[in-house]
């Protein structure tokens, strides 16, 4: 079917970073609940670079943001579960995600990566040491890998994951980002433990993708949550026939997309982004999705993290510098907190734009506010800007 309205390229762009927080500039005590349900859900991650990704997404929305005001929320208004990746999900969504448990409950539990190599009494015997003891960390079982690969993981580390899957357990907690996990039963509140049928599920969690996208594809809101096939995310769309529009990309071509329901009222209150360059980070919900990324603002981005060094473009952890609607370049940082410092090691362009005086001053500023975010006094340049 063909749309009967259309966008064009900006005015698409100012909707996106508009749906994701990224136009105004916040002010004000950070409201951390209100930023992670305007996103939908906060990636959380174990590498350091500079701030860990949760950290440095809510910062990016508000530079008042700081380092800790997150985990208090954790297990009272937010649950830890897996999206795309660990993720940190509004208790309210909990009733929906019944299906993710179950879902990846039963891959965790026949698929080869996960297998323990444990037998079911050792399982239970975790779970039963858990109930009794209380939340525990990996650290408190003993059992080794039995090999030496990056990935490798003990068996009972293996159990855990397991029942953390399926929702018998849960995260109770995290200590210097070190996970406890505690029973379900007891971690997650009782009256949101059962959920509606499962099409009624897929259904809500479409909805619910599709209003924080904004505009999306299919594809699009299928991929937002990863709780759901690509044939799911067709039988919702059938069923709900939501609204079709077409998108004008970078390179001038119209893409059909679905439009949320309040289509019209994001674009009556719609205004331009501040034209403050941001430095995102690569697991920023902006840009998580590289084809939807290219597609709207002809901006290619790999995430180089687990390329050999000698075979990575850019580097090891490169940030995309967002300026206004445009992303502008990227950058690569490193801090050294003992010493206060956050470094430059890398800066470039996108082709096409001239780095003159007032974007590095505005590059330079956003420096200054990461590195207050992080207690570094100082930015150490590596490379020359390249005026």
């Amino acid at each position: 079917m063909r749309a009967a309205r259309s966008l064009d390229n900006r005015t698409a762009r100012h909707l996106w970073l508009g749906a994701h927080g990224l136009s105004g500039i916040g002010t004000g005590a950070p409201d951390v609940m209100a930023l992670i349900r305007q996103i939908g859900f906060l990636q959380i991650d174990t590498i350091r670079n500079v701030t860990r990704a949760h950290n440095h997404i809510l910062w990016s929305r508000n530079p008042n943001y700081r380092e800790g005001m997150l985990w208090p929320l954790l297990g009272r208004e937010l649950f830890e579960h897996f999206t795309h990746d660990a993720s940190l999900i509004p208790m309210e969504v909990l009733p929906l995600w019944q299906r993710q448990f179950a879902r990846l409950g039963a891959k965790a539990a026949e698929g080869e990566w996960f297998q323990s190599g444990l037998g079911r009494a050792e399982i239970e015997s975790i779970r039963d040491r858990i109930e009794a003891e209380g939340p525990l960390s990996t650290h408190a079982f003993d059992t080794k890998a039995t090999s030496r690969e990056m990935w490798a993981r003990p068996p009972h580390k293996k159990a855990l994951d397991q029942m953390w899957y399926a929702g018998t357990l849960a995260t109770a907690k995290r200590e210097n980002f070190v996970k406890f996990y505690d029973l379900g039963a007891r971690v997650f509140p009782s009256q949101l433990l059962q959920g509606p049928p499962d099409q009624e599920a897929i259904d809500a969690l479409c909805d619910l993708a599709l209003e924080r996208l904004g505009i999306a594809t299919c594809g699009e809101v299928q991929r937002f949550w990863a709780a759901m096939s690509a044939e799911e995310a067709r039988g919702w769309a059938q069923r709900r026939r939501p609204a079709q529009i077409e998108v004008t990309g970078a390179d001038g071509q119209r893409r059909a997309a679905f439009a949320a329901p309040d289509l019209d009222e994001r674009l009556a209150r719609l205004s331009p982004p501040s034209g403050r360059l941001r430095i995102l980070n690569p697991f920023d919900p902006a840009v998580r999705d590289r084809a939807r990324l290219a597609r709207l603002f002809g901006f290619e981005y790999v995430n180089e993290m687990f390329v050999p060094a000698a075979k990575r473009r850019w580097g090891y952890y490169v940030y995309p510098l967002l300026e206004g609607d445009r992303f502008v370049g990227r950058t690569e940082l490193k801090a050294d907190r003992t010493k206060g410092r956050l470094s430059v090691t890398g800066l470039w362009p996108e082709p096409g734009t001239r780095w003159a005086a007032g974007r590095q001053r505005r590059f330079e500023a956003e420096l200054d506010r990461l590195a207050r975010m992080i207690g570094a006094d100082r930015v150490n340049w590596q490379v020359r800007p390249p005026l």
